[in-house]
């Protein structure tokens, strides 16, 4: 057999070659394997609704595999879905996750939007149950922490429910002035329309359809433009619809801000304008945002909550319901800061048998500031003699007088008001009081004795070490969030979109703790 001198052999390295395995090109302690196999472990199918086949269009993507690359997309920080698509195409973890698949951004964007709407809460507590059961994690101990992340609206939409009823009031003048130069013009024809100090659209809108009757008037007949005069009938009728198209602009704003919230935005509704740190030193800018609220447990976020409030002190209760009805028990030690310490969450935490962790808002200025905790004219340093007294320094009787409600106060907190019975010839009435009369105190006995247990508990040494693992664990999840991901900003708008977000953005930072976590004790052992 001759051989042919003219054969030349063109093989390239681009040219497909053995193994074809993708997995083999990839480092054996990579994340995808540890993600992969604890995913297998979940079962994630059983999470997914069933989809329902049909014989025309395409073929669509295997939900489990389009869930598997979003999770693992918010595990290495893809919070945005163009580069996760873009991921899908050149990145061999991804195409060993998706089969060779490229979904689209768009794809990606209707799974989230249509399927995981529905159930993220749900693979969110199965991926916890998982990596809780492997890595013992303590739920006993937990550490409370929010920020405010900014929504993806105008920062200068605002709309401020004070300033709008105020401007309501206003309207209600213009439109009481209008309904008066009304009855002068029907005066004559012994007719009147009631006016009153505050107006309802339909009211409104019926007594202006009466006036058109009433004067034959056809709105396609009204004359527009230079060059018409228009009629004091045609002119006054228009007055009133735009006053009551107006009025009825200012309840839809009142109503979207409800009665919790003092603003929202334009382009997003849901969101509140709240004061959001935007640098290193804690320069604040007023910036439409959400609550986001997590409970860290052993570096873990065991359950988390996108609120509306402003204050963190509304945002605790919700937090602990939503901890309780996942795990059906409750924290025994909540460590929270002062944004969190409340009449009303200390209740909540002696019904529910919680020890209270959590500071308040003066507890380091009388934790450290000798000259205020020791001044014996503050009323919480009163003495109570054996008849459960109040004295003041000197030895005079305070009787109490009534309880009041405080102003602004959504807590259920009451103080109560004290006053001495007799302040003349009292050495000390220059440092005591500042008015001639008898010194009136506000003083909350049982609030009191709370701040003097929560101060008892953090200076301990199991409260030490409680606030230095929160501040460690909690302020250093965000840290990670914000400045190792880059996710400072959120993307979608409305609440529910929010919370999906959230969810896989937790997930995602859970998951990447614990493929760290078993790198560790992998090198370790």
């Amino acid at each position: 057999m001759m051989k042919c001198k003219n054969t030349s052999y063109h093989c390239t390295p681009r040219q497909g070659f053995l193994p074809l395995s993708i997995a083999s090109y990839l480092p054996i302690d990579d994340p995808v394997f540890e993600f992969d196999h604890l995913m297998e472990a979940i079962g994630l199918r059983k999470y997914l609704p069933v989809q329902s086949h049909c014989s025309a269009g395409r073929i669509g993507y295997n939900p489990v595999i389009l869930l598997k690359l979003v999770l693992f997309g918010f595990m290495l920080g893809y919070c945005s879905l163009r580069n996760l698509e873009k991921a899908c195409r050149t990145d061999l973890r991804f195409i060993y996750l998706s089969d060779g698949q490229a979904p689209s951004y768009r794809t990606f964007e209707n799974f989230i939007n249509k399927v995981l709407a529905n159930c993220i809460e749900d693979i969110f507590n199965a991926v916890n149950a998982e990596i809780f059961k492997e890595d013992h994690v303590d739920l006993n101990h937990l550490y409370i922490d929010g920020t405010k992340m900014e929504a993806n609206a105008n920062k200068y939409s605002w709309v401020w429910k004070k300033t709008t009823i105020k401007s309501r009031y206003h309207l209600y003048e213009k439109i009481t002035s209008l309904l008066n130069e009304i009855n002068c013009e029907l005066a004559t024809e012994g007719a009147t329309i009631e006016t009153s100090t505050e107006y309802v659209p339909d009211y409104l809108e019926e007594k202006l359809e009466a006036l058109e009757r009433f004067w034959n008037l056809d709105e396609k007949e009204f004359v527009h433009g230079p060059g018409h005069r228009k009629t004091p009938h045609q002119r006054m009728c228009e007055k009133l619809k735009q006053y009551t198209d107006k009025l009825r602009e200012y309840g839809e704003k009142i109503r979207i801000c409800g009665p919790n919230r003092n603003s929202y935005s334009k382009t997003d509704p849901s969101a509140t304008f709240m004061r959001v740190k935007k640098d290193y030193v804690g320069n604040d800018q007023l910036l439409p945002a959400y609550n986001v609220q997590f409970g860290i447990a052993d570096e873990y976020i065991a359950v988390l909550d996108v609120s509306q409030c402003r204050s963190d002190m509304d945002c605790f209760i919700p937090l602990m319901e939503k901890f309780h009805k996942t795990y059906h028990f409750y924290p025994k030690y909540p460590v929270a800061d002062a944004g969190y310490g409340s009449f009303n969450n200390y209740i909540y935490c002696e019904q529910h048998g919680m020890k209270k962790f959590m500071k308040f808002p003066m507890f380091k200025k009388q934790t450290s500031d000798a000259k205020y905790r020791d001044n014996p004219f503050r009323a919480e340093n009163f003495t109570i003699d054996a008849n459960g007294i109040m004295r003041c320094p000197f030895g005079r009787a305070f009787r109490f007088q009534y309880r009041k409600p405080i102003p602004g106060n959504h807590y259920g907190r009451q103080e109560e008001v004290y006053q001495c019975e007799d302040c003349s010839g009292c050495p000390y009435a220059e440092k005591c009081k500042r008015t001639p009369r008898n010194r009136t105190v506000q003083i909350n006995q049982e609030l009191t004795s709370m701040h003097k247990e929560v101060i008892a508990n953090l200076e301990s040494i199991q409260g030490a070490l409680l606030r230095m693992n929160r501040s460690i664990q909690s302020e250093g999840t965000f840290g990670i969030i914000k400045n190792d991901h880059g996710y400072k900003r959120i993307v979608r708008r409305g609440t529910n979109p929010v919370k999906i977000e959230i969810y896989l953005m937790a997930i995602g930072q859970n998951l990447n703790k614990h493929y760290h976590k078993r790198m560790r004790m992998r090198r370790a052992a």
